[in-house]
């Protein structure tokens, strides 16, 4: 189905129009993140949310949707279907449809956005973007557009949040144990798709966690890239992944023969390079030791590609993420499920130490972990391996849906509200502030200038024409075109500062 972009909506929006006082000609309001007292992040979170998926949005929604699916279609038909939706689920000629049909005759919309840089890290309470009409007769135009601007950003923002606060864990730890810190760029692999809202959802929350790793296995995130965002994977990663193998794979190699099927998998169809094998089927603690040290053999023999990479990765699926890879206390002492999965890899491999004394495995092995891992178990994984002795580059760990998909909008306490309107030519400073509120929804007031100071924006209200224009937040969309085509290693860099 193609989306109409008239109907993207709640269907309380569509007669504001008529509420607004007589004489309103502008309406003007931002996008902020409120509180992250909801969000899954550890105790050292520095309440800042980082901008991004406003250009995908703008080019796909506000460009691509509108031009396409309304401005390009006789006015006739478009109007006719709009008329239909409102008077099927309002009543008869509850919502008038001229204000639609002069929009139509002006062929694009008439808004000017507003925002930070995006790759931005943005303090609670601080505006990302401002949107306002530029036209006085569309000022009903400015909060038609919030239900999808809310849920075109609200997901890209909150993933690309997630996704640095794990690389700052990562990097962390990296250097806490002697770890090139430029590895951690694929030591967190996006497995999130299939756990995802729709392939919509699953490419933007894609696109936020390559705004600080490369490794992901959401292809339709690097197109997202390509087309929103002016990257080109034929210049420099966007993401990257390697061969791997699933469940239905390995059943039907049998239990029985299952060794076989690792030799077939890293002698015969993967010779060289990284191959990463799922090896809990059966017995994981079986193929970490046994088949391990039956096979060491021919994995030690693998020659490195042309990146000089030739590792086999043990991908275990199940049980519990810490105990598995850094060993259980209250196992058999001497089990491999008392030693953990790196010890047992390192009993049969060896490796090296880093200048911190911390153990790296055999550059022919490595284990990835992707089931059920949030920023706490990851947390306890690292600490847990250097506890043991172990470099936190030991193990990549899989980013699911159970990270991506346990948010919503509250996470970040997102939201879109007015600020200020003008009325017959006189500006108004309007805010909110419930008293049945905690606080937490308590608005700015009037015009909005942000500041960059240090490391931190910060926000400044009730101002005046010429200083809301100050500061900064620049114009990046404005009746129809875009005005700044940002891309993706601009963004990479700015986040990396």
């Amino acid at each position: 189905m193609r989306l109409n972009p008239l109907t993207a909506i709640d269907f309380y929006k569509a007669d504001h129009r008529r509420q607004y006082p007589d004489g309103t000609e502008y309406v003007y309001s931002n996008f902020t993140p409120r509180s992250g007292k909801l969000a899954p992040v550890l105790d050292t979170y520095d309440e800042k949310v980082v901008f991004f998926g406003l250009q995908g949005f703008i080019k796909r929604f506000l460009m691509e949707t509108w031009n396409e699916e309304f401005f390009a279609k006789d006015k006739d038909t478009v109007v006719a279907a709009y008329r239909k939706r409102m008077d099927n689920a309002l009543g008869e000629g509850a919502v008038p449809t001229n204000h639609i049909e002069e929009l139509h005759d002006l062929g694009y919309l008439p808004i000017l956005i507003k925002a930070l840089p995006e790759g931005s890290r943005v303090n609670m309470r601080v505006p990302m973007l401002t949107v306002i009409n530029t036209k006085p007769e569309f000022f009903w135009l400015t909060n038609y557009l919030e239900t999808a601007l809310s849920a075109g950003l609200w997901k890209s923002c909150a993933t690309a949040t997630i996704a640095f606060e794990y690389r700052k864990l990562l990097k962390d730890a990296a250097l806490a144990t002697g770890v090139d810190v430029e590895s951690i760029a694929i030591q967190a692999h996006d497995f999130s798709f299939r756990g995802m809202s729709g392939i919509a959802d699953a490419t933007i929350s894609g696109a936020g966690h390559l705004t600080s790793f490369i490794g992901t296995d959401t292809v339709a995130a690097i197109d997202y890239l390509e087309h929103y965002y002016n990257a080109d994977s034929a210049n420099g990663p966007i993401g990257v992944s390697v061969p791997a193998t699933e469940h239905s794979v390995m059943c039907m190699g049998t239990k029985d023969d299952e060794i076989e099927t690792f030799r077939r998998l890293i002698e015969d169809l993967y010779p060289t390079g990284i191959v990463s094998i799922v090896a809990d089927t059966w017995d994981f603690w079986q193929v970490i030791t046994e088949f391990t040290a039956a096979l060491k053999g021919k994995i030690l023999a693998r020659k490195p590609n042309a990146l000089g990479l030739g590792k086999v990765v043990f991908r275990p699926d199940s049980g519990d993420p810490v105990k598995i890879i850094c060993g259980d206390a209250d196992a058999p002492a001497g089990s491999p499920a008392h030693k953990g999965a790196v010890q047992c890899l390192w009993d049969v491999f060896g490796g090296t130490e880093t200048a911190t004394g911390h153990k790296v495995l055999h550059e022919r092995v490595g284990l990835i972990y992707g089931d059920s891992i949030t920023l706490e178990r990851a947390k306890r994984i690292l600490d847990g391996l250097a506890a043991k002795g172990f470099a936190s580059s030991n193990v990549v760990l899989g980013i699911g849906s159970y990270t991506y998909q346990y948010m919503t909008r509250d996470s970040f306490g997102f939201a879109m509200k007015a600020t200020w309107g003008q009325v017959n030519g006189e500006g108004r400073p309007i805010f909110k502030d419930p008293i049945t509120d905690s606080g937490l929804k308590k608005s700015a007031k009037g015009l909005l200038r942000v500041e960059r100071e240090g490391d931190d924006f910060v926000l400044y209200d009730e101002q005046t024409k010429e200083q809301e224009e100050q500061g900064a937040m620049t114009p990046v969309f404005r009746d129809g075109k875009l005005l700044l085509d940002d891309s993706l290693e601009a963004i990479r860099a700015r986040l990396a500062r």
